[in-house]
């Protein structure tokens, strides 16, 4: 069975290649939802609808969708707009704890396969001074990554300790992924 990533990330790209299945990589064109009634299930449906666009030109595949948000104090942090709004996301998340939650759709419309879950991991940040941010900022362009930040480039200036997957922080966590993918591709 052909596997498809519903996402055009390239860390998701990077992150699923690493369990050594071959896949392809198509873009949903699915439009995202940013709020719901309840900050969690945003991962979860936007997973689904990426999946969903996709499996739908591709029934006879299995289709991956991810979606990854940052939930910080009930309220979910997206992207900065410019490096303004980067430094002020990170002055909030200094000193304090936030959730980063991928949720992870796999479909199959001929086999009539829907499994969506999330994963969470808890990521507490150290007490950041303006010039930590500031260096930070300089060294690691923020404008796309949720959080203004991104684990894998320096994070260890930024984060005191994570409770769950590392990878999942990046956008995919892969532990789950790697028990299921290989009964899913072959049975």
């Amino acid at each position: 069975m052909r596997l498809f990533l519903a996402s055009e990330s390239p860390r998701r790209r990077e992150l699923l290649a690493r369990l050594g299945f071959a896949f392809e990589v198509e873009n949903s064109r699915a439009e995202e939802l940013s709020t719901a009634a309840d900050p969690r299930l945003v991962p979860l449906l936007n997973a689904e609808r990426k999946a969903a666009a996709v499996a739908a030109r591709h029934p006879d595949a299995l289709v991956l969708g991810a979606d990854t948000v940052i939930l910080h104090r009930g309220r979910i942090i997206g992207k900065p707009r410019d490096p303004a709004d980067a430094a002020a996301i990170l002055h909030a998340l200094s000193g304090d704890r936030h959730e980063v939650i991928t949720g992870l759709a796999l479909l199959c419309e001929e086999k009539q396969l829907r499994e969506v879950w999330e994963e969470t991991t808890t990521v507490q940040f150290r007490p950041l001074s303006d010039e930590t941010i500031s260096r930070y900022l300089c060294r690691v362009n923020v404008l796309d990554k949720a959080g203004a930040y991104a684990i894998q480039e320096y994070g260890d200036e930024l984060v005191e300790h994570l409770d769950g997957e590392f990878e999942n922080v990046i956008g995919l966590p892969l532990r789950r992924l790697s028990d299921r993918l290989p009964a899913l591709l072959n049975g």
